[in-house]
């Protein structure tokens, strides 16, 4: 079995590195010293005062020559002592930001996901890696919160079409004689619809999560035009009066998701627009910077800016909305378009109006998915 290898800090990396670097750099120095004193002459040297003191010393260039070699000796040992301890200061200085960051990756392994940086100082690199793993760590935690949500709220709603399932037979063989068995027929029809529709609705938004095929060219106007068709009667029996202004909007994209995307929108605008109420969808293509849109502009009640930025959390439904046949919708429409335009590598935009209703807006790039496969 192999042993671990031996953990060598980045610090004494570091340290050694710059001690290595001052101590090549003095000799270099000392080296080039040398090779200026090899010019000087082969004898012993004369005072340059003949007046001076005889008893003073006068070195030959080897005797210059030795003195340097050996006081060179001590210098660079000197610069090595000076260049591993400078060094470990300044990689200790220099490295402080990243045992912060480090710090704070080791919390959010433990789960914690609420802990932050906050890095200040000097807007470098460690800085600005800094403010990455903080926007990491907040877009984490978000997702944690959105997905814990969405698994109470998705086992709440797959249990309640089944509880009551399980109630209505309950009765039914408590006090079989007393059933009114048609009614109970059409009720138990109902709920397993739900139930039904519910599932397929769960279906689709996973399928959504999953999407990494290419796409293809389409245009968004006119699945715009087929939605709006196919929920034309909806439309009539609400009393809904929908404006329509589609203008060509050539896309890139899953055919699919894109007619899903627009159904879920003309339906919401239907369905949760009062009666009688009003809509007015649009589209465009905004050439300058290479995007075309969707915007479904409807009626309905009053939300606040923080309920309307939420609207896209799976199963959280506004007040009172219901669908036709009088059950409450499942609150996944504006969850899965959500998707669908992450998908497209596009924007949605969910503003509520000040006259009650919402004007939801969305763009995706002309080249939101790649052709191809």
């Amino acid at each position: 079995m192999n042993s671990a290898p031996v953990r060598v800090s980045a610090r004494l990396h570091l340290a050694l590195s710059y001690a290595i670097f001052l101590v090549a750099a003095g000799a270099v120095v000392l080296f080039g010293i040398y090779l200026v004193l090899r010019y000087v002459p082969n004898y012993p040297l004369m005072p340059a005062n003949p007046e001076s003191d005889p008893a003073l010393p006068v070195a030959s260039r080897g005797e210059i020559l030795r003195a340097l070699l050996g006081m060179s000796g001590v210098l660079l040992l000197f610069l090595a002592v000076i260049g591993i301890v400078g060094g470990w200061i300044l990689a200790g200085w220099i490295l402080r930001p990243l045992r912060r960051i480090t710090q704070a990756a080791v919390i959010a392994s433990t789960g914690d996901l609420q802990h932050r940086i906050h890095l200040d100082g000097r807007n470098d690199e460690f800085r600005q890696l800094a403010d990455s793993f903080d926007h990491m760590l907040e877009r984490l935690h978000n997702a944690f919160e959105v997905q814990e949500r969405f698994a109470a709220n998705a086992s709440h709603e797959l249990r309640t079409p089944l509880a009551i399932t399980a109630t209505l037979l309950d009765v039914a063989e408590r006090d079989p004689d007393g059933q009114d068995y048609p009614e109970l027929v059409e009720r138990l029809r109902l709920t397993n619809d739900r139930a039904i529709g519910l599932t397929e609705s769960l279906l689709r938004l996973a399928d959504a999560n999953a999407i990494t095929a290419s796409g293809a060219s389409t245009d968004l106007a006119h699945l715009t035009r087929h939605t709006l068709d196919d929920n034309a009667d909806e439309a009539r029996q609400r009393e809904v009066t929908i404006t329509v202004q589609l203008e060509p909007a050539p896309v890139t994209g899953d055919e699919t998701l894109l007619t899903q995307l627009a159904s879920n929108l003309v339906q919401n605008a239907i369905r949760h627009g009062g009666s009688p109420g009003t809509a007015h969808v649009s589209t465009r293509h905004d050439r300058a910077r290479g995007m075309v849109a969707l915007r479904v502009v409807s009626s309905g009640e009053v939300f606040s800016a923080e309920m309307a930025a939420r609207l896209t959390e799976p199963f959280l439904r506004g007040a009172g909305r219901i669908v036709v046949d009088g059950s409450r919708g499942y609150g996944l429409g504006l969850a899965l378009v959500a998707r669908i335009v992450e998908v497209h590598n596009g924007t949605l935009t969910i503003v509520p109006r000040a006259e009650g209703g919402l004007d939801v807006n969305v763009e995706i790039p002309t080249q939101g998915l790649q052709t191809g496969h």
